[in-house]
């Protein structure tokens, strides 16, 4: 390394670090979806989104074993050169059937997708609308499709108000509103009802992530348009297949045009390599489960409104927020839990706004009573209860 570019290194790390944001590595060892191993010590984690604790389920878990013994990791290509199986087909079809939707694109990460459907956007006759709060991959998307020559609006946090505003404002030609449907470092819910009116009045695209609520919300687990009542008046639904559904992966659920559009206009997609076809099982495995229990929901909300109660707050997320303020502060407490027992991580700038550092805490189904109990004990000793 030259010299110039050792010392921008040194000083640049050596400016986080005093801010309090320098990030590092931990490795743990899993022993079940919420309780792992870390330097020999038990840990039960309050950070993890696999809110029904379906990645070390034994369905799953055979589903994917039979797929690596016969089919290894399947072909290792592009989805528009090799990569595609029916396998993959099928998981497609089996989401599509989950979101009410004409058909569904698959993607190696829920980031890829949303990359793919932003930047497939990016024309100069495009406006984007995008919540004040979304995901740092909705965020990158729309920065690439402002590249591409599209226009962007940022709307107060989920503000219609503040979005009808610029909506009347924008002589766009063509208009797309973007949120995600539970905003990850919250836990609130898009009001989505009220943008799906906004979209039809201005004749906007509505484009949700339903990376957290797929699974979760509705009464099928379609998420949060579900849970409203608007699935039929969203036009494309991103979602993950790394937190509920316990794998990895993306997906874009939409019309048959908009698919064709996407796979053929989204850079994301076209130059990465498909899931691996284990992958794929896991996914399928945790489908079928979803489609056969119900009790892993009915522990979910039960545990989320256990904590809920013994916080004193009414939760609707199984995403909890511990806002502590400082960074130094989120830091002390992510540490002493830790030294109980308790893996919730702390919450920093840029990933949340400047004074608003936070402890996220996140609700599994996996948990037992004495989890909960474990973490509001924890939360109490360190004086970090809200």
């Amino acid at each position: 390394m030259s010299e110039p570019w050792k010392q921008w290194l040194q000083a640049s790390l050596a400016e986080l670090d005093e801010a309090n944001l320098l990030r590092d590595l931990a490795p743990l060892e899993p022993e079940s979806p919420v309780h792992v191993r870390a330097d020999s010590r038990p840990i039960t984690l309050f950070s993890s989104n696999d809110y029904l604790g379906y990645s070390f389920h034994p369905t799953l878990r055979r589903h994917v074993a039979e797929t690596a013994r016969e089919f290894g990791m399947g072909p290792r290509g592009s989805p528009l050169i090799c990569g595609y199986t029916s396998e993959h087909e099928a998981l497609e079809r089996e989401l599509s059937e989950l979101e009410a939707t004409e058909e569904t694109l698959l993607f190696p990460t829920g980031f890829a997708a949303n990359l793919a459907v932003m930047t497939a956007f990016a024309d100069e006759g495009t406006a984007i609308f995008s919540d004040a709060l979304n995901h740092a991959s909705i965020i990158d998307g729309c920065r690439l499709a402002r590249r591409g020559g599209a226009t962007l609006q940022v709307y107060e946090h989920a503000d219609p108000s503040s979005l009808k505003a610029k909506l009347e404002a924008s002589a766009a030609e063509r208009k797309v509103i973007v949120t995600d449907s539970i905003f990850s470092m919250d836990g609130d819910l898009a009001p989505l009802d009220e943008l799906a009116e906004l979209a039809e009045a201005h004749e906007a695209l509505l484009v949700i992530d339903e990376a957290h609520g797929t699974l979760v919300y509705g009464e099928r687990g379609a998420g949060v348009s579900e849970h409203f009542g608007v699935s039929d008046r969203i036009d494309i639904n991103i979602g993950t297949l790394s937190k509920a559904v316990g794998s990895m992966g993306g997906f874009v659920s939409t019309s048959e045009r908009w698919k064709q559009w996407i796979l053929n206009r989204g850079r994301s997609y076209i130059y990465s390599t498909a899931p691996a076809l284990p992958v794929v099982a896991a996914c399928r495995a945790a489908l079928e489960i979803h489609r056969r229990q119900e009790r892993p929901r009915r522990w979910l909300w039960e545990n989320v409104d256990r904590l809920g109660r013994a916080l004193g707050r009414d939760l609707d997320s199984p995403i909890v927020p511990i806002i502590l303020g400082r960074e130094e502060r989120a830091l002390e407490v992510s540490a002493g839990l830790l030294e109980q027992g308790v893996h919730a991580t702390a919450i920093r700038p840029p990933t949340v706004p400047e004074g608003s550092a936070r402890i996220r805490v996140t609700v599994s189904a996996a948990h037992t009573r004495a989890d909960i109990d474990q973490l509001v004990d924890a939360l109490a000793r360190l004086d970090a209860l809200d």
